[in-house]
């Protein structure tokens, strides 16, 4: 059998092109909401669909292929997997929400304070902003795992090969 591209194994080939779809789609839809190409959004976490429920669930898909729904690693990898995909709807989609909420207190401070005492206190450099897109909603983690599936069923011969 032939070896894989990347550190030569089929199974991270077959997941890279899981992730690099679920991502670039993200490109693709920001091209045509904002009417212009941010290709930042290849590497930010958030939005349609979850590039990590497709990678887990492909990198689950492949290893249930390769070596069978029964063994050990499959097992390691589907629960893994259920983590990926219930930390990103859960934990970090809350954290998202939180980020939002600060922001726009984070915003309000000066018109409270007045930008003079806001100055004493905080600076003349108002601060960054935390990212509010960190997490999923479970429609995009459930579009992101049908990706990842469906990518490991389609190279089922190339894993095979």
């Amino acid at each position: 059998m032939s070896r894989g591209i990347i550190f030569g194994n089929r199974i991270l080939d077959i997941v890279f092109i899981a992730w690099f779809i679920a991502q670039f789609y993200k490109v693709l839809t920001t091209i045509f909401s904002d009417g212009k190409l941010n290709i930042r959004r290849m590497w930010e976490t958030g939005g349609m669909p979850s590039s990590h429920s497709s990678t887990v669930s492909c990198l689950t898909t492949c290893i249930g292929i390769r070596h069978g729904i029964s063994s050990d690693i499959f097992a390691i990898a589907i629960i893994l997997s259920g983590i990926v995909m219930y930390d990103a709807t859960g934990i970090r989609r809350a954290a998202g929400k939180q980020a939002g909420v600060i922001n726009q207190f984070v915003e309000k401070i000066p018109l409270m304070l007045g930008e003079k005492r806001y100055e004493k206190y905080f600076g003349k450099e108002k601060s960054e902003k935390l990212k509010e897109l960190l997490g999923h909603t479970p429609f995009e983690v459930l579009v992101g795992c049908i990706l990842g599936i469906g990518v490991g069923l389609i190279f089922t011969d190339y894993l095979q090969g």
